[in-house]
């Protein structure tokens, strides 16, 4: 190969990365626990927090309510990045890129 077809070569495999982020950002992930609902941006930016108000909630649940909200967020965010390691793999290991 020459070093053209190289530069090349590597020219598209960054565009197809910047494609496959670009998507990844743009996706919204939802992550539920009991009646919490939490939706997050690709970018792991919270887009919205839906409380269940069909259940009413006590003084005494309020902690149990952040352990949901907290369950909620992390699961939409484990979400976006199995998605990145899925989409971003077949680029290879290539730390510091995203």
């Amino acid at each position: 190969m020459n070093m053209q077809a190289i530069l090349k070569q590597a020219q598209n495999m960054q565009k197809d990365m910047m494609k496959a982020k670009e998507e990844i950002d743009n996706t919204i992930f939802e992550g539920e626990s009991s009646f919490v609902k939490v939706q997050v941006k690709g970018t792991k930016e919270i887009v919205s927090l839906k409380i269940n108000t069909e259940e009413a909630i006590s003084t005494d649940e309020i902690e149990m309510l952040e352990d949901m909200i907290t369950v909620a967020i992390n699961s939409a965010l484990k979400k976006v990045d199995k998605m990145t390691e899925e989409k971003m793999s077949k680029f290879g290991n290539m730390p510091g890129l995203f």
